[in-house]
């Protein structure tokens, strides 16, 4: 288990860390503390530049026009990407294409012509509905937005929380009990519905820690949609939306280390500078301390979170290590944005800095994408089952 970057590796870092720094940031110092969005014109100009780069797009494979990216690979630009105020939930605020929406490569052509091309493009965007009030860390017993058939089309009945971007998006993928609940997994079914269906309601936005754009709550009442807005197969939506889930966990906990390093970085910086009791604060232990354990907390982050991107390549099971690295990566990152606040004193909690916006953010890290505890129930089993080979095991 060796992490030696190879030569590209080493070309994508520089170039996705020179356009955050040399475009991002700048950029940033005129824009609201909590924006998280661009002017179209300004985000378009960015766009022509990661195209020029070959990087727009990250997520789509090499047949869809992306550059077809290894997890490793990934996941070390995710590092990078993150690493400027509103990294967290608008890395480099869409400049490197829209969220992957990876359940529409798998889709029918007619499907692929409709919706996945119009986003590759950056023509359309879209949403994906799971998560519902009964709970979102057991999707699969706590879904009871309904599918029932009518005729060749279905009506779908519902409502789904926390759902990011629904109030711009042009469609979204819905996942919704087609059997009944005893059929558990095996019972629910993506469906592609268009935002202008009639029935289709955002209830609301629901203010959290998180910052600019937030997420939505949805109401589905008697929304008909046609046979061919179901993705994949009936009865198969719970598959199709946890191979995503698991996956996009890797990037997830990455984007909370470029954040953690950021902040590190601003904590060294400043105790080189300030003086208290007529010494800088780098000469004092406490502090030196602190420093450290950032050190350690990102260090072991950033292998734990790369062991599981090297798994995912590596076409093993990798669902023990991605949780692994969502519970240490989230937690870890927390600890070190708030010593970075602890060494900064009164600026740190000001919007002077992005220190106090990821203090929130990151909170939030926890228990989006699944929670702590989701996590290590996750691992529990798989220790527990015989599933998981250890580290000198393999």
């Amino acid at each position: 288990m060796g992490f030696a970057f190879n030569d590209v590796q080493r070309a994508l870092i520089h170039n996705v860390r020179s356009f955050v720094r040399n475009e991002i940031i700048p950029l940033e110092l005129e824009l609201d503390p909590d924006e998280s969005e661009l002017r179209p014109s300004v985000l378009d100009g960015l766009r022509v530049k990661t195209k020029q780069m070959g990087l727009y797009n990250l997520d789509a494979p090499e047949e869809f026009g992306g550059p077809g990216l290894d997890t490793v690979t990934r996941t070390l630009l995710a590092m990078e990407m993150s690493q400027h105020r509103a990294g967290l939930y608008s890395a480099c605020y869409g400049a490197f294409g829209q969220p992957d929406m990876a359940q529409l490569y798998e889709a029918t052509d007619e499907q692929k012509e409709r919706y996945l091309h119009p986003v590759l493009r950056g023509e359309k965007s879209s949403f994906f509905a799971l998560t519902e009030p009964a709970g979102g860390s057991d999707p699969a017993r706590s879904i009871q937005t309904r599918a029932k058939q009518d005729g060749d089309d279905w009506i779908i009945n519902g409502t789904k929380v926390f759902i990011s971007g629904a109030d711009s998006a042009d469609f979204g993928l819905v996942f919704a009990r087609t059997g009944d609940r005893e059929s558990g997994r095996e019972g629910i079914t993506c469906f592609i519905v268009d935002a202008d269906t009639p029935g289709f309601t955002v209830r609301r936005v629901i203010h959290t820690l998180r910052s600019g754009h937030y997420p939505t709550e949805l109401v589905f009442e008697d929304v008909r949609v046609p046979g061919s807005a179901v993705l994949g197969e009936v009865g198969q939506g719970f598959a199709m939306a946890s191979e995503r889930l698991t996956k996009n966990r890797i990037p997830y906990a990455a984007g909370c280390i470029g954040v953690a390093m950021a902040a590190h970085r601003l904590a060294i910086e400043y105790a080189g500078i300030r003086s208290v009791f007529g010494q800088k604060l780098a000469d004092h232990e406490g502090i030196q301390w602190m420093l450290v354990e950032n050190e350690i907390d990102i260090r072991s982050a950033a292998l734990v979170t790369l062991d599981a991107a090297e798994r995912a390549d590596s076409g093993e099971p990798f669902r023990t290590e991605v949780a692994l690295a969502k519970i240490v990566a989230t937690e870890a990152s927390g600890r070190v944005v708030d010593r970075a606040i602890q060494i900064h004193g009164g600026y740190g909690v000001t919007k002077d800095l992005p220190l106090e916006r990821w203090y929130r953010e990151l909170r939030i890290r926890r228990i989006g994408e699944g929670t702590t505890e989701t996590q290590k129930m996750i691992v529990s089993r798989d220790l527990l089952r015989g599933r998981y080979a250890g580290l000198m095991d393999r």
